[in-house]
């Protein structure tokens, strides 16, 4: 069964967010995005309501939705937020991986390895999101790992208008140091591994740089990945 229009709408948008396709302060207006996808405008409205509720699409009042833009406080709040639940995370999956989780693991990896040799960022923050999406995958604990679904989202989001350079781009050892030491079950040092990865990430944000420019929402979410 074809998804209905507000999914794939929405879906279209996270994707471009966190692809950085589509930079905070976004206009998405209705008009537009319903010619995009060739339907009626209140598929649009429910699918920026979903957006809204995910806190990755702002609605003000009389000026219509707008991709949101996060604050400093934001910022530090999310990244305070993603190292107390993946600490759970990451522990559940120390003690519940096994050999094809593992597998998993490494094939990720893999692609990891493949963007960052040809210098992809978007495709390293979206690879990036996916690898601690896998890891709530493999802890098993379906409530944490729907939170860390939006909490991820808006760290791309994040990212994508605040992260410079590669400081906020996975450094090449950090999640291959934490997949070997869930493979060897050593519990201290994965989270370890974890809570300093996520505090270098956070450390490359610089609110004092102006964001990047936008080529436009019909080009966003055209280019689909």
């Amino acid at each position: 069964m074809d998804k209905p229009f507000e999914t794939l709408i929405a879906d279209s948008i996270l994707d471009a967010i966190a692809d950085q396709r589509l930079p905070a302060g976004t206009k998405l207006g209705e008009q537009a995005i319903s010619d995009l996808f060739g339907c009626n405008r209140a598929h649009v409205r429910r699918a920026l309501s979903i957006l809204t509720g995910w806190q990755v699409v702002d609605h003000l009042p009389n000026r219509g939705a707008y991709v949101a833009t996060p604050t400093p406080r934001d910022a530090r709040d999310v990244f305070q937020a993603r190292r107390a639940i993946e600490a759970t995370i990451c522990r559940n999956a120390v003690r519940l991986a096994d050999a094809g989780d593992l597998a998993d693991l490494a094939a990720h990896l893999a692609q990891e390895d493949a963007a960052r040799g040809h210098d992809n960022r978007p495709a390293l923050i979206r690879l990036s999101r996916g690898f601690h999406l896998l890891l709530a995958r493999i802890g098993r604990n379906r409530v944490m790992a729907r939170y860390l679904d939006e909490l991820t989202m808006r760290s791309s989001l994040i990212i994508g208008l605040y992260g410079r350079g590669h400081r906020t781009l996975c450094a090449e050892d950090e999640h291959a140091g934490i997949v070997a030491a869930v493979a060897a079950r050593d519990e201290d040092a994965a989270l370890s591994l974890l809570d300093a990865h996520l505090r270098h990430i956070e450390a490359g944000i610089r609110f004092d740089d102006p964001p990047p420019a936008t080529d436009g929402l019909a080009a966003a979410l055209r280019r689909q990945a």
